[in-house]
């Protein structure tokens, strides 16, 4: 159990983040404290060497105020006052030959006279040089100077007070980086584990989900970052979710329904034929009822697949220009009749030309559900068709003098299967309206209704003049 919660633990994406935030500060940690050395030690070492220029500039100035004498005597006390284990001193003549040195040289053993670089002096060149002595652990830094007529000055300063504080530096910073590496593998976990607790959050609503709580969101701090982004798309998520679930289980419930009745018709029907019928023209008028049941399931199937497919966008719109005011001028003529049998009439209001861009199939079945709803449910009156342009868009309307719907049930007319209840005696499955819906949405468009019971209802379509494809 314990190695699955530490394999568990390297495998997740917080351990992952430490590592990479600790990995990367110690690399720039490393790079800054190494670049922080470097400058130090040159430092030092243009200390040093300005150090012992300026002492050959002193002895060359003494030489020509006092004689070689004086800076002989100079050179012992100064070995003496610094140390004879940090610093000594010789006097040369330009071809090596030691004319003076300072006391107790037994510390510079292995540091001798370099013929090369007199030779270099010789040139007018001043010369450097790192040797270390046989016996010695530090380096010692050599400076060959003339500093009077035919007179070379060697001297050697000891690194070792230099190299003591390098030392400590490299023990300091080695100690300072390891501190600063757990300090920042610390304050990285804390970092990823608070950028990843929205994701958490996340995680432990879609596992509520999982379990049955589909009410359940993940909670939105409104700083407006991206985890809150996420979470608020999440949550957003769900709710369509949700709400196409209790779509489909409504859709569900009514299809049951509404299939329900016609089968039960369907089966009683051919039940009374078979106990009680004799004669072929009985068994023929039930095989003529039962296609008529099956006629009208295949239409309320076909419809719903249609309204489907639309609103899914499954089957892309055939587009073309077409001239409205000739398509509810034909679909105003096939009514024309069924209106007039019930002593209603149409009048359409419509302009010469009226082009717009859309699906003429899909638009003609708006325009005849339209007019269908118009003449089933007014009684007497007319019905009146309008349609015009205004701000690049196409506005149909059908006003009717019928029964009127009540305010509170206009919100739930394009949901499926819903119908009012004056209308229930009524035939009809309740989805023409939802077919409507869907095809003005397509075309980018949107349809509103105005109505008073008892005195008609107004259906508005509005679409943009170029639909989307």
């Amino acid at each position: 159990m314990f190695f699955e919660r530490i394999n568990k633990f390297r495998e997740s994406l917080a351990f992952r983040l430490t590592l990479l935030y600790a990995v990367m500060f110690a690399l720039s940690t490393c790079v800054v404290f190494l670049i922080f050395y470097e400058m130090i030690i040159f430092r030092v070492h243009t200390r040093l060497d300005s150090t012992l220029e300026a002492k050959i500039k002193k002895y060359s100035s003494l030489i020509v105020s006092n004689g070689i004498g004086a800076i002989k005597e100079e050179i012992i006390a100064e070995a003496k006052s610094i140390g004879t284990d940090k610093i000594f001193f010789r006097l040369l003549t330009i071809e090596g030959n030691e004319m003076a040195s300072s006391d107790d040289l037994r510390f510079w053993d292995g540091v001798g006279i370099n013929r090369i670089a007199l030779k270099n002096l010789a040139e007018g060149r001043s010369v450097f040089e790192s040797v270390k002595p046989t016996d010695g652990k530090y380096k010692v830094r050599v400076l060959y100077g003339i500093v009077g007529p035919g007179t070379v000055m060697q001297i050697g300063e000891s690194t070792r007070d230099d190299e003591h504080f390098f030392e400590d530096l490299r023990e300091f910073s080695g100690t300072v980086i390891i501190v600063l590496l757990v300090l920042g593998g610390l304050v990285g976990w804390l970092v990823a584990k608070r950028g990843l607790s929205g994701v958490e959050k996340v995680t432990q609503t879609a596992m509520a989900i999982a379990d049955g709580a589909m009410g359940k969101r993940v909670p939105v701090t409104g700083k407006g970052d991206e985890i809150d982004r996420l979470s608020g798309v999440f949550n957003f998520m769900l709710d369509r979710i949700q709400s196409l679930m209790n779509e489909m289980k409504e859709v569900t419930d009514n299809v049951a329904h509404d299939i329900k009745s016609p089968i039960t018709r369907i089966r009683g029907l051919v039940e009374v034929t078979l106990t009680s019928a004799g004669s072929l023209d009985e068994y023929q008028s039930m095989a003529v009822s039962a296609i008529e049941e099956c006629d009208r399931l295949l239409k309320m199937v076909n419809t719903m697949l249609e309204i489907s497919e639309t609103e899914a966008g499954v089957v892309a719109l055939s587009l073309s220009e077409v001239n409205i005011s000739e398509l509810i001028e034909e679909a105003c003529d096939l009514f024309q009749p069924l209106a007039e049998d019930k002593g209603l009439s149409i009048e359409v209001n419509v302009p010469r030309l009226c082009v717009l861009r859309c699906d003429k199939n899909k638009l003609q079945r708006v325009v005849t559900n339209l007019l269908d709803n118009a003449v089933k449910y007014a009684s007497s009156g007319k019905i009146t068709v309008s349609a015009e342009q205004h701000n690049k868009k196409v506005i149909i309307s059908v006003c009717d003098t019928g029964i009127g719907i009540p305010s509170s049930e206009i919100p739930h007319l394009f949901d499926r299967f819903f119908r009012v209840d004056k209308s229930r005696s009524l035939p009809g499955a309740g989805l023409g309206l939802s077919l409507v819906h869907a095809i003005v949405q397509k075309h980018g468009g949107e349809i509103k209704v105005s109505s008073s019971p008892g005195t008609g209802s107004t259906f508005t379509v509005v679409l943009p003049m170029t639909s989307p494809s």
